[in-house]
Order: C-alpha cells, then sequence, then structure tokens
C-alpha cells in the first residue's frame, strides 16, 4: 500500500500537467485566427485613420473614384456614422438600462415564484435569438407604426439585444449580495424602496456596471437590426424620426462599393477599438468593485 500512493500521485500528476498543457495548446491555435484578423485590420485601418475620418462625412463613389485614379487618399470620413451611432445607441442605453434594471430586481427579489420564471425563461429566448429576429420585430413594432426608418427604430431594436444581458447581470449581482444588507436596512426603518436604491444598487454597481459596459459593447458593431430601422443617411442627422446612419451599416455601404473598400478597414479599426475600451473598463471597474 505504501508504495502504490506515489505511484497514483506521480500518475495524477501526469495527467494534470498533459491535461494543462493540452489546455494551452488549444487556447493558443484559438487564438491564432484572432491574432491575424487584428494584424489584417490594424495594417490595413491605419493608412486613412486621420483627422478627416472623424472631421468629415461619407464621400460620394465619385469622389472616392476619382481619388484612386489619381493615387490620392479617399476623401471624407465617417462622421455620419459616428454621430449616428452615439445617437442610436445613446438612446437604447437610455431604454435599456431602467427597465433591465427594474426586471433583474424583480427577478432576484421574487426567486421561485411563476410569473418571475415565466420572465426568466423569455429573457434566456431573447438572448439567443438572431440579431436579424429582432430587426424584423422592431421593424414591424416601431418602423411600420411610424410609417419609415428612423434613429428611434434602431435604438428600441439595440436595446431589445441589451435586455438581456443588463438584466442578468443584475440579477445575478443582486442574488451574490448578504441578505443581511437588506435586513440592516430594513431594521432601521428604511422602506423597501430606499433598502433597494440606497444600498442594494450601490453594493452591487460593479456587477451590474460591468454588464451594461458588456452589453454597450455587443450592440456596437450590429448591422443586421439597423438595415430593418435606421437604414442609413449620408449626411450627419441627430433628429430621432429620421433615417441615421452608423458605423456597422458604413461598413457595409463600403463593402458594397468598390471605390470605398479602403474606408472598411479603417472604420472597423475605430470600432475595434471603441469595443475594445469598453470591455477594458469592464475588466477595470469589475476588479475595483467585486461583491
Amino acid at each position: 500500500m505504501s508504495q502504490d500512493k506515489p505511484i497514483s500521485f506521480t500518475s495524477r500528476r501526469a495527467k494534470d500537467k498533459t491535461a494543462y498543457i493540452l489546455v494551452c495548446i488549444f487556447s493558443f491555435l484559438a487564438m491564432v485566427p484572432l491574432f491575424f484578423i487584428l494584424w489584417d485590420v490594424v495594417s490595413k485601418g491605419y493608412k486613412n485613420f486621420n483627422l478627416r475620418l472623424f472631421t468629415e462625412v461619407t464621400p460620394s463613389s465619385v469622389d472616392a473614384l476619382m481619388a484612386r485614379m489619381n493615387g490620392d487618399p479617399i476623401p471624407g470620413g465617417i462622421l455620419n456614422g459616428i454621430t449616428g451611432s452615439l445617437l442610436i445607441v445613446g438612446l437604447a442605453i437610455l431604454i435599456s438600462i431602467p427597465l433591465g434594471l427594474s426586471i433583474g430586481i424583480y427577478l432576484s427579489e421574487h426567486r421561485g415564484k411563476r410569473f418571475a420564471g415565466t420572465i426568466s425563461y423569455l429573457t434566456d429566448l431573447l438572448q439567443g435569438m438572431p440579431s436579424i429576429v429582432i430587426g424584423i420585430i422592431a421593424y414591424a413594432w416601431v418602423v411600420k407604426p411610424l410609417g419609415g426608418y428612423s434613429a428611434l427604430a434602431g435604438s428600441v431594436a439595440l436595446a431589445i439585444m441589451m435586455l438581456p444581458m443588463i438584466v442578468r447581470s443584475t440579477e445575478e449581482t443582486m442574488n451574490m449580495l448578504p441578505t443581511s444588507y437588506k435586513e440592516a436596512g430594513l431594521a432601521l426603518g428604511s422602506s423597501y424602496t430606499n433598502v433597494v436604491f440606497k444600498i442594494l444598487l450601490p453594493s452591487g454597481f460593479g456587477g451590474i456596471f460591468t454588464g451594461i459596459l458588456l452589453a454597450i459593447s455587443r450592440v456596437m458593431g450590429e448591422t443586421a437590426p439597423l438595415m430593418l430601422t435606421a437604414l442609413g443617411a449620408s449626411v450627419v442627422n441627430w433628429k430621432l424620426m429620421e433615417p441615421t446612419s452608423a458605423i456597422p451599416l458604413l461598413i457595409w455601404d463600403f463593402y458594397n462599393d468598390p471605390n470605398l473598400v479602403d474606408l472598411i478597414w479603417s472604420s472597423s479599426l475605430l470600432l475595434l477599438i471603441v469595443i475594445f475600451l469598453l470591455n477594458w473598463v469592464a475588466k477595470i471597474v469589475a476588479r475595483k468593485w467585486k461583491v
């Protein structure tokens, strides 16, 4: 018996090391395509990554063709896409955060009830729904009744996509909080509403805010819902009830125009940087405000 233990221990260590090496190898292999994609976007995108990209609207196909024939950089930028993304995503944030927080708090406080279970199931269903289906739903709910494409319709579509992640992050964060927080607040005479908004939500700020940032980074690059709702525009537009462009929509437009294809890479690089910064901030917040 005394000789079997070292052999068993050695065997377990060998299996553990083998599994660790295999996981590292396959993780590296999974990251190789990602590195190639990043290198391709950065190496081709920096060429048109200049001040003009942020200050001028999308050029016409004729202007781009003349510039290519003369060997000049493509004129214009993506200002209409930047302002459109800010408008659409900003309004989606205003719609989804209050609704997502409310649903998440309800699910956390009413665990086990049938209605809460139904809402939880619908949340999971919504999270796995393809973005094009959500675009069709927003088209039927907003575009058709209003009689036209608009930034508002695009915001509704993105807000629907953001809801599941905000709801889940709020619910899970609230579930992780010690019950003593709520009991202490109620014992001191605070109302249930004050306990939720002044004790529980601030205590779980890190997890909730991280979920919100990840939800924003998820919808920043969505194209399909906006094609069916916001449609796009060649000018800067700040009006909610008119068609509006966005960076993902411009990337799709550039892809269909061979004269503007060079702007695909600079637009993609800008989008990549924004999403990277959002995820980076989310990780910092998650580490600093742990529940």
